[in-house]
């Protein structure tokens, strides 16, 4: 769904930024800024700013980093989509939005969506009603003997579907319902000769999507029989690999860590027993979209899978997706307890919150579990595992984060620090971690993930020139925005460029032509970078003159990588060379 941009940035005009932001967070006046108490981290000291200056309408805190436009704050405050964000403030300033400009395809699609929709909601509740009456007595038995209440049945609109194979069908065809709808639900298999439901005598589990609408569902059976988790088909309403079973609920513990777990009912027993951050994957292992969702709502994760082999191996294979999407993670130990239901009822929830206190670096977890397969008392196996550990502490580009954890793991192993150090110091530049960065759409992910100090430089630069804007003319003479090679700096710098061209600066209107809060932070960080302030000018100068040159450096290497005519690439290579005397400040090497 998608409105024009000249409405978007109607509602967010029309709505003040201290006065929005103002009735969530008190705010108190120092000079042109507002300061107030992060509502996104835990603080003592007010170290939230909010400037309503004209285009400079934004927010940003300086101690979580933080930031963005009116827009930005209520889909993080209220952890919403976008477009439900707009809705809000639209609705705050009595503004009626248009009917969207769907396609004649999109249309059909949209309304597709919204009856499979109804059909899931009265299936639902269908369910439900099953579960609480006579038909449903032996599931509800098995519900509480796993020790549920009512109230969390409830809460979760547990239900029932019966053993009779077309009861659903037969159900809500009695409500009007026709066979291409229920077909698309995916609720059924319906042929020429007749119809069959796709859940039968089954404890069931609605699945929620953010909006707490029912996409789909999961079955378990309540005896013997395979498989035991049934997950609905994938439908225009529900893909699995982008879905956390409980994120309907556990999206409003806002700033906080939440849990990872395996299964429907560990996510039902740990919000029962207070837990109500805890998420679970659907029957799949986890995935870069399920990493990427965890993302929008917390930059910490604690997984809690089962403690069995199974589970381990689902933690292992876990683990890499979920730092990739720059996620802390850490990982819970419940032995001799399977799973967080079987430990909480054994040793109780404050058992279990201690057991989330002392949760296990996931890269400490991760070299236990590589010393499973060495004998440690033999040299040959010894030296080894050491190389393997070096080996993981090399793919570390930030060299004070690979020290923190060399340190930690020679520490947690017994490895002398100095040989550890020197050995993963030494993979680290065989790695080649530094390489020519390309736009992140057409680069391997190994690539990608490396991409760090670039981006350090493209912000440092952008930073600089919005601090000071005359600053342009120097640097316009050997960089341009075209330079910009990763997202989003490629399209903040393109609106800053022609900003600067034009002699104006009007960081909102930034802000408003990204979408995605991620982007709008790093505006909000880009417009309020501090660092510049702490630095002595002759410092400032050389990073700044060192952060132009990388930058038109790898875009040379780029253009290097596919170009094939001769004289083009002479061309590069002399530019090449002149950068190595270039002085973007007018004072030459």
């Amino acid at each position: 769904m998608f409105y024009p941009q000249e409405v978007i940035d109607q509602v967010i005009e029309s709505n003040n930024i201290v006065e929005v932001i103002g009735t969530y967070v008190n705010l108190t006046k120092k000079g042109s800024t507002y300061f107030g108490l992060c509502p996104f981290h835990n603080e003592k000291t007010g170290s939230f700013s909010v400037t309503d200056n004209g285009d400079r309408q934004m927010y940003y805190c300086f101690g979580c980093h933080k930031g963005g436009n009116v827009l930005t704050f209520v889909m993080q405050y209220e952890n919403c989509s976008y477009i439900d964000a707009l809705k809000t403030l639209a609705d705050r300033a009595g503004i009626s939005l248009p009917q969207p400009d769907f396609s004649r395809e999109e249309s059909i699609k949209a309304k597709k969506r919204e009856a499979v929709l109804e059909v899931n909601k009265e299936a639902a509740k269908y369910f439900y009603h099953l579960l609480k009456s006579d038909r449903g007595k032996t599931a509800y038995a098995y519900l509480k003997n796993r020790g549920l209440s009512d109230e969390t049945i409830t809460s979760f609109g547990l239900g029932y579907s019966d053993k009779y194979r077309d009861d659903l069908y037969k159900y809500l065809k009695a409500k009007g319902f026709d066979d291409e709808v229920l077909r698309e639900s995916g609720l059924f298999r319906i042929r020429e000769t007749d119809a069959q439901d796709y859940f039968w005598n089954r404890v069931m589990f609605p699945i929620m999507d953010t909006r707490n609408k029912v996409i789909a569902f999961g079955g378990r059976v309540m005896g013997t029989g395979e498989p035991k988790y049934l997950n609905s088909p994938e439908s225009i309403c529900f893909n699995k690999r982008n879905t956390l079973y409980g994120l309907h609920v556990a999206k409003k513990n806002k700033g906080g860590e939440l849990i990872l777990c395996e299964g429907y009912m560990d996510v039902v027993s740990l919000h029962q027993a207070g837990f109500t951050n805890a998420v679970a994957s659907l029957g799949t292992a986890l995935t870069d979209g399920h990493a990427a969702i965890l993302k929008r709502y917390t930059s910490n994760v604690v997984i809690s899978y089962d403690s069995d082999t199974a589970g381990k191996d689902a933690a292992l294979r876990a683990i890499p997706k979920l730092r990739a999407a720059g996620l802390s993670v850490k990982v819970v130990n419940m032995k001799p307890y399977k799973d967080p239901d079987e430990l909480i009822k054994a040793k109780g929830a404050d058992y279990y919150r201690e057991c989330l206190k002392n949760a296990q670096n996931s890269l400490i977890f991760e070299i236990y579990c590589l010393a499973e397969g060495f004998h440690l008392d033999d040299p040959d196996e010894k030296t080894k595992f050491y190389n393997e550990v070096a080996n993981k502490l090399s793919y570390f580009t930030d060299s004070m984060e690979q020290d923190n954890y060399i340190q930690a793991v020679s520490k947690e192993f017994n490895i002398d620090y100095s040989m550890l150090r020197e050995k993963a110091r030494r993979l680290t530049l065989g790695n080649n971690n530094i390489k020519p960065i390309v736009p992140r759409e057409q680069m391997p992910k190994k690539t990608a993930e490396k991409s760090d100090a670039l981006s350090m430089c493209m912000k440092m630069l952008l930073a600089y020139m919005a601090k000071e804007p005359s600053f342009y003319d120097n640097v316009s003479k050997i960089i341009s925005e075209s330079d910009f090679l990763l997202s989003p700096y490629d399209i903040i710098s393109r609106i800053l460029f022609e900003q600067l061209r034009e002699g104006r600066l009007q960081p909102g209107n930034i802000i408003n032509a990204l979408e995605e809060p991620e982007s709008q932070e790093l505006v909000a960080e880009i417009f309020n970078y501090g660092l510049f302030d702490r630095m002595e000018e002759s410092d400032l100068e050389r990073t700044v003159n060192d952060c132009v040159i990388r930058i038109k450096r790898n875009s040379i290497e780029y253009q290097l990588s596919s170009e094939t005519d001769l004289s083009r690439i002479i061309a590069l290579k002399r530019e090449q060379e002149r950068l190595q005397k270039f002085n973007v400040f007018g004072r030459n090497n």
